[in-house]
């Protein structure tokens, strides 16, 4: 039965905060669920929405109190929209979920497209034996030596979405995992004293099948790009990274309409259509989450800007966004992000950049913003990254654009 909540005076930078990192945890441990088949993973994504509900119901509270005149209801208009955001993407993780608990019918071809889209994400227990329990996530330096990170403990029942340096990691809690799969079978096991078992292999599906599988994991793919870049908007401002939103949330829409023509005709060599439910499912929550991006960022397409206490809570969230312009003579000026291997040596992900002034561009150097750039991206003198991950790992990457 849902719980009573009443209002109390709360910081609605810190709701925010928290809501941001709870609903970036929800999407990966919602398609690590249907990846791993696992029900005590969809277990925790239930959870997490019931808390999501409570978390959003609080900020309301605190945004109408603080209304007091016409100016402040058109400047907290903003943030409204990204509390519901933030509860639209907790819905569409629950309903992923639901995909897992409810045996909704799922092509098990579908594991085969995902592992290459969700970084390995995995929960295990801390063992009272374990030479981990204990220790601070500093002292571990996990991240550094093995390449996976903790992004949540789970505790006497109650969840700790920002674990930092300090946290210690204590016999009985629950951690999930996120990393490489040969770091993270490496910590689980020295947490839980048992080997990590990676899912079977799928079997193989039609063409049409394919198709429409792909295209969901393309969807899932390019909303959550959506989503980080509709944070970075806020954060900064920034008309451009609004625009950008806009122009994959209609990515989204057509891949969809694509999917149901594929998974239309790939019902017609199936022996079980119903055993096509649970990708539509997918397909239709992941459109959420791509509307849910864009409504982070309409204050700034509409003209509203963006209110401070939502750039505040982007700044204190677990995975920050940072923005640096690469300077003249640094070591990013000239080379690619493979070159340097940015996100292995500093763990941070170039999710944007913005391409310097076009008159002072070198001959074929474009211009705009190159969303989700690879290894084989080149960065110049005046160029604008946008990237995603921890404060440590911000750090590390400002002394490469410096």
């Amino acid at each position: 039965m849902p719980r009573e909540v009443e209002y109390e005076p709360v910081s609605v930078k810190e709701l925010l905060a928290e809501m941001k990192d709870t609903a970036e945890l929800l999407i990966d441990l919602s398609y690590s669920a249907v990846l791993l088949r696992s029900d005590t993973v969809a277990e925790e994504v239930i959870d997490l929405e019931s808390r999501m509900d409570v978390l959003q119901l609080r900020a309301r509270m605190g945004l109408l109190m603080a209304a007091r005149n016409p100016e402040d209801a058109e400047a907290l208009a903003p943030v409204l929209g990204v509390v519901g955001a933030a509860e639209k993407i907790s819905d569409a993780a629950g309903d992923i979920a639901k995909v897992v608990l409810e045996d909704i019918g799922l092509p098990e071809a579908m594991r085969a497209a995902l592992p290459e889209s969700v970084e390995t994400l995995v929960r295990a227990a801390v063992e009272s034996e374990s030479g981990l329990a204990g220790r601070t996530l500093g002292d571990l330096n996990l991240e550094t030596e093995t390449g996976v990170r903790v992004i949540a403990v789970r505790r006497s029942g109650d969840w700790l979405t920002d674990p930092d340096a300090d946290t210690v990691l204590e016999p009985g809690d629950v951690v999930l995992l996120r990393g490489p799969e040969d770091g993270v079978a490496e910590v689980y096991e020295d947490l839980c004293g048992a080997a990590y078992e990676p899912p079977d292999p799928p079997v193989e599906s039609s063409a049409d099948l394919d198709r429409a599988m792909d295209s969901v994991v393309l969807m899932k793919d390019i909303s959550e790009l959506a989503v980080d870049l509709a944070y970075g908007a806020v954060l900064f401002d920034d008309d451009g990274l609004a625009e950008e939103v806009l122009e994959l949330e209609a990515e989204v829409d057509a891949l969809q309409s694509r999917f149901e023509a594929w998974t239309l005709r790939a019902a017609a060599e199936v022996d079980d259509p119903v055993s096509l439910r649970g990708l539509v499912h997918l397909a239709a929550a992941t459109e959420v989450i791509s509307d849910a991006a864009l409504e982070i960022s309409e204050g700034v397409l509409r003209g509203l800007g963006t209110h401070p206490v939502i750039q505040e809570a982007v700044l204190e969230s677990d995975e920050i966004l940072a923005r640096y312009g690469v300077a003249a003579g640094s070591r990013l000026d000239g080379a690619t992000l493979g070159d340097v291997a940015v996100k292995t040596e500093t763990g941070m992900r170039v999710i944007a950049v913005r391409r310097g002034d076009g008159s002072r561009a070198p001959s074929g150097k474009e211009t705009g913003w190159v969303v989700s750039p690879g290894p084989g991206t080149r960065l110049h003198a005046d160029d604008v990254l946008i990237a995603k991950g921890t404060r440590a790992g911000a750090e590390r990457l400002a002394e490469l654009t410096d």
